[in-house]
């Protein structure tokens, strides 16, 4: 069934993340403005609809026929996300309900579409990222899934983070707090635990696991401050703290804290070099291990 235009909700998102956000880590070259992305993200649109015609029914429907950014993300993710368990007009109502709640939900949004231009040298417009990245709808379905838990809605919450991980193939417990500006690159193979918690500015490559360390329950899950890179096949295992700034190497398994400024690498994780102030391992996303110290 199509999806018309929805109408609009006024029911709120708690993304409780407040502890761990900050400021961005630097301005971005562009602007931070929901209005300036959402038009931009149109004009680029507009310009694909002349580029490649046998697409301009999904680009007309999922974003000119749209009346803003949060209405334009959840028709995309229903139709990515509905299913037979949960059709997409149902979907397309969750998705909307969850981000026109919050008055935070479109600048969240916003800020994940700038993580992705500012960070992946393959993104050259918003529209890309918009459409086709697993990460990013990963991403903005888990702050569905997020807000249905915080409602109360579990059984709802789990159903979407199963198509999540079914249809992306990126597993996020709708429990676990994750801030803005937060990059999740290519998705594949990503899980993030229930009670872990990701601060803003953060970017995580594919195959990352933000896990627990055996079967106790309570609070078992990584706590990765503000600028961390997580590098691809990174694994941080149990309630342990990521300091700002700080890189995890390729496959590494960290078992023990990790101090702020400070790259880790290998089996277990250990410090092997030590990361100036100003440098900005998550949005340099350089993947470097340094000389040793």
């Amino acid at each position: 069934m199509d999806l018309a235009p929805p109408a609009a909700s006024a029911e709120a998102i708690r993304v409780n993340t407040a502890a761990l956000r900050q400021p961005s880590l630097r301005a971005t070259s562009h602007s931070t403005a929901e209005a300036d992305v959402w038009a931009e993200l149109r004009a680029e649109a507009e310009a694909a609809l002349i580029e490649e015609p046998l697409y301009a029914g999904i680009i007309q429907a999922t974003i000119l026929d749209q009346r803003g950014l949060a209405q334009a993300f959840a028709y995309r993710l229903a139709h990515r996300l509905g299913d037979g368990d949960l059709a997409r007009l149902s979907m397309r109502d969750l998705c909307l309900a969850a981000f026109e709640a919050d008055p935070q939900a479109g600048a969240h949004a916003v800020r994940d579409l700038i993580a992705i231009r500012e960070r992946d040298p393959t993104c050259r417009r918003y529209l890309d990222p918009f459409l086709f990245y697993k990460g990013l709808a990963a991403l903005e379905g888990y702050r569905v899934a997020h807000w249905l838990w915080h409602q109360g809605r579990m059984t709802l919450a789990l159903h979407v983070q199963s198509r999540i991980s079914e249809v992306f193939g990126c597993d996020i417990h709708p429990a676990a707090r994750i801030g803005s500006g937060v990059f999740i690159d290519h998705a594949t193979g990503v899980v993030i635990g229930e009670t872990t918690v990701i601060a803003d500015d953060v970017s995580i490559l594919q195959s990352v696991t933000l896990g627990g360390n055996g079967k106790e329950s309570g609070d078992r899950h990584p706590k990765i401050e503000r600028g961390v890179l997580l590098s691809v096949g990174a694994k941080v295992l149990g309630n342990i703290r990521v300091g700002e700034g700080a890189k995890v190497a390729a496959a590494a398994v960290v078992l023990h804290e990790v101090p702020p400024h400070t790259t880790v690498a290998g089996v277990p994780a250990r410090v092997v070099s030590r990361i100036p102030r100003d440098e900005e391992p998550a949005l340099t996303m350089d993947q470097f291990f340094g000389e040793g110290i």
